[in-house]
């Protein structure tokens, strides 16, 4: 009779065979719930027709994996051929892939979606931080010129003082041409750092509302309760945040500091010199032409500053695109690793099971090729065995003669199940018992 391991490991798959059918069937349900999950993230629709297409999707997958699976435990392990195991496993390997292209994704939306939205909201934050960031510095990067430009407006106004007080010019005093013409660049430099100082208040204020945007944003992205409202409102915010950059991009005084720089240069127009006397005429003409020379020269230094604010990169226009849970769970498929094998494993987990059953079967198998045929039947077996051969004695028949004629019948019986291709030896077809 059939003893030691082989049937110990006989004993073990009947014991587990309905728990074998029982996991599969559980796993199957399980992944049919998370389905359903994930479907429901993705439809759009009314309310009654996303429940049902979410509720027959999710059916299809749980039916759909239990059928899989159960074959594959039903018949993978009894295949003995190489063949036979290559196609299965070619087979297994094809319906893994096609349950993870059904059920996977869904799952792992399911299990993370709402993290993986919050990721996708928070990434988006650092990202207009970064372009609000950038816009302002290219909007206060004029400011850098107030320095400059306020020493050349108080320059002329001294040298308009001194000339008007002690003649320190053309060594006469009161307010003549040179007066006049100093006098004129201190006021157009002074308009200039007006402006200047104009275009920081409303740069901050355009500022501090973009500030008090990313800072709702941030709120909504941590914020508990539901994903789906917050994305809404989020993307609201994200359009008000889009305008408050553009309008630091548009508030730059750097083009205006340009044509300013180019205005005192080209634009510039010297009084026609008011001296009583010949000398003081040409005394003044030549201050009004160094004077010509230093307006030239800081409008030449104020124009390249300006260049290269101007060169400045500017912001780049972003879009903000909302994503499914389903969409946002494939985006950042890495930052949920562990989500994503859990969904996977719920789904392939059943494979593991065939194949230890595969793995048993075979132990089974050669165990039972090296032992005896004696050993390999049972006790109730070798009972049935003797009583047919003392029957068999009794009504006076010999076993090997029943054997042979056994063993023909069942020849014969697999050739005639067997049609030949050949019309000169197949035989006709009987004629139906009906006819």
């Amino acid at each position: 009779m059939a003893t030691g391991a082989s049937q110990r490991l006989h004993d073990g798959v009947a014991a587990v065979e309905t728990m074998t059918r029982f996991a599969i069937a559980v796993l199957a349900l399980a992944s049919g719930v998370y389905t359903y999950l994930g479907v429901r993230s993705i439809l759009d629709g009314s309310p009654t027709a996303i429940f049902f297409a979410a509720i027959i999707y999710s059916a299809s997958v749980s039916v759909g994996i239990y059928a899989f699976w159960s074959y594959m435990a039903r018949f993978f392990p009894h295949i003995t051929t190489h063949t036979g195991r290559a196609a299965m496993l070619g087979v297994m390997a094809i319906g893994a892939v096609m349950i993870m292209a059904m059920s996977s994704w869904l799952n792992a939306a399911a299990l993370a979606g709402s993290a993986a939205l919050e990721q996708h909201l928070a990434e988006t934050v650092e990202d207009y931080t970064a372009d609000l960031d950038q816009a302002h510095q290219n909007a206060l990067a004029a400011q850098s010129l107030l320095p400059d430009i306020q020493r050349a407006s108080e320059r002329f106004a001294q040298l308009a003082l001194s000339e008007r007080q002690s003649g320190a010019l053309t060594g006469t005093t009161g307010s003549g041409s040179v007066v006049q013409l100093l006098s004129q660049m201190s006021a157009q430099m002074k308009d200039l750092e007006n402006g200047i100082n104009a275009s920081r208040e409303q740069v901050t204020t355009l500022f501090e509302q973009g500030q008090k945007r990313l800072e709702t944003m941030r709120t909504l992205v941590s914020a508990p309760g539901a994903i789906e409202p917050r994305a809404d409102q989020f993307s609201s915010e994200v359009v008000a945040l889009t305008g408050v950059i553009a309008s630091l991009e548009q508030t730059s005084i750097a083009p205006s500091i340009r044509r300013a720089a180019d205005d005192l240069s080209l634009g510039f127009i010297a009084p026609v010199a008011d001296g009583g006397d010949a000398d003081l005429v040409d005394r003044q003409d030549r201050v009004m032409a160094t004077v010509r020379a230093s307006v030239a020269a800081q409008s030449k230094v104020l124009s390249d500053a300006a260049d290269e604010i101007l060169a400045r990169a500017p912001v780049k226009e972003r879009r903000f695109v909302p994503l499914s849970s389903a969409e946002a769970v494939l985006r950042y498929a890495s930052d949920f690793i562990p989500a994503w094998a859990g969904a996977i494993s719920i789904d392939l987990l059943p494979g593991v099971l065939v194949f230890i059953l595969a793995v048993v079967h075979g132990a089974i198998r050669k165990q039972e090729e090296r032992m005896p045929f004696a050993e390999r039947i049972t006790a109730a077996e070798l009972v049935q065995a003797i009583e047919l051969k003392r029957a068999l004695a009794e009504s006076g028949s010999d076993l090997m003669e029943v054997a042979a004629e056994l063993e023909a019948q069942k020849t014969t019986e697999e050739a005639n199940n067997i049609t030949n291709l050949d019309p000169r030896i197949r035989p006709k077809d009987r004629p139906h018992e009906d006819r």
